[in-house]
C-alpha cells in the first residue's frame, strides 16, 4: 500500500508567498508518509490576466519544484503552470500559453501534460463568462506517467467532465488519475464531488482532485473541497475546511486489480455507432 497526498490551496499572485505554503505542505505530506503530493491548478501563481508574465518563469519554477522533489524525496504532480512553449520546444507565437501539469520524481521531471479541454463557458458567477481559449492554446496528447507505485494519468480541471479522456488514460495503463483544479464556486458546488466519483467509476482508477479554495482577487471564488476517491468511486476523504491543507489517502494496487477483475468493465465495453 502507498500513501498519496492531495492538496487544497488558496493561491494568490505572490509567487514567493505561495512557495512558502507549497514547501510547508510537502513537509506535512512527508510527515504523513506519502510518496506523492498533488497540487491544484494555478498553485504557484493565481493571477488572472498575468499568465504570459508567469509563463516567462516556467523553467525557473520547474527547476525549483525539481529541487523540492529531490530535497524531500517525494513525487510531485505540479498542479498547473502556464508555459509559453509546446512540448517540442516551439514557441506559441500568438501570445497565448499552455496550461501544463508536470509529474516530477525525486530525480527529474518525468512527464508533461498540456490541458486538452479549455473552459469556454458562461457560469453566472461574479466573473460571468470564462474564455480560456483566448489566453490558452489546448494540448493534444494524452499522457500517462510511470511511477514505482502505479501509472498516473494526468488530467486538469475541466478535463474531468469528459469521460472519454479518463477511459483513454485507463486503456493506456493508468491506475491513478490526477486532477489539479480551480473549479468555480458555482460549478464546484454542483458537480465537483460527483465528477471525482464518476471518473473513478468509469475508469476504475483512484482519482486525486487537488483544488483551489476561496477568493482570488475581488471576483474569482473557487470551490475547494480537495478530495480523493478509490477505484470503486467511493470518497476516501475530502476537505471541508477553508484555506490550505491536505489529505493523505491509501492506494493499494492489489485491491484495484481485484476490483477490475471482479467487474471487468474494459472487456465488456462496446463501441456503439448509431
Amino acid at each position: 500500500m502507498t500513501l498519496l497526498s492531495v492538496v487544497q490551496m488558496n493561491s494568490q499572485d505572490d509567487i514567493e508567498a505561495n512557495f512558502i505554503v507549497i514547501e510547508s505542505l510537502i513537509q506535512q505530506s512527508k510527515a504523513d508518509g506519502a510518496e506523492l503530493i498533488v497540487f491544484p491548478e494555478n498553485f504557484v501563481c493565481f493571477a488572472g490576466g498575468k499568465q504570459r508574465e508567469t509563463a516567462t518563469q516556467f523553467e525557473a519554477i520547474q527547476q525549483r519544484l525539481e529541487k523540492l522533489a529531490h530535497q524531500y524525496q517525494i513525487w510531485i504532480v505540479a498542479g498547473t503552470l502556464p508555459c509559453p512553449f509546446r512540448p517540442d520546444g516551439s514557441v506559441i507565437s500568438d501570445g497565448r500559453v499552455r496550461t501544463v501539469s508536470l509529474c516530477i520524481s525525486p530525480e527529474r521531471t518525468e512527464a508533461r501534460y498540456d490541458k486538452i479541454h479549455l473552459f469556454d463557458v458562461q457560469v453566472g458567477d461574479a466573473v460571468g463568462g470564462y474564455q480560456e481559449s483566448q489566453f490558452f492554446e489546448p494540448g493534444t496528447d494524452v499522457v500517462v506517467a510511470k511511477t514505482p507505485f502505479g501509472n498516473i494519468g494526468l488530467m486538469v480541471c475541466y478535463d474531468l467532465r469528459f469521460p472519454e479522456l479518463a477511459l483513454t488514460l485507463r486503456t493506456q495503463g493508468a491506475n491513478i488519475l490526477t486532477a489539479p483544479a480551480a473549479f468555480t464556486y458555482t460549478t464546484g458546488q454542483m458537480h465537483w464531488q460527483l465528477l471525482l466519483q464518476a471518473r473513478a467509476m468509469d475508469s476504475q482508477c483512484e482519482v486525486l482532485g487537488a483544488a483551489q479554495q476561496g477568493w482570488h482577487g475581488e471576483k474569482r471564488q473557487t470551490w475547494g473541497h480537495a478530495g480523493a476517491t478509490n477505484s470503486r468511486g467511493q470518497i476516501l476523504d475530502i476537505i471541508t475546511s477553508e484555506g490550505a491543507s491536505l489529505i493523505t489517502v491509501p492506494f493499494d494496487l492489489a485491491e484495484q486489480n481485484a476490483v477490475r477483475t471482479s467487474m471487468p468493465l474494459m472487456q465488456h465495453r462496446k463501441i456503439i455507432n448509431f
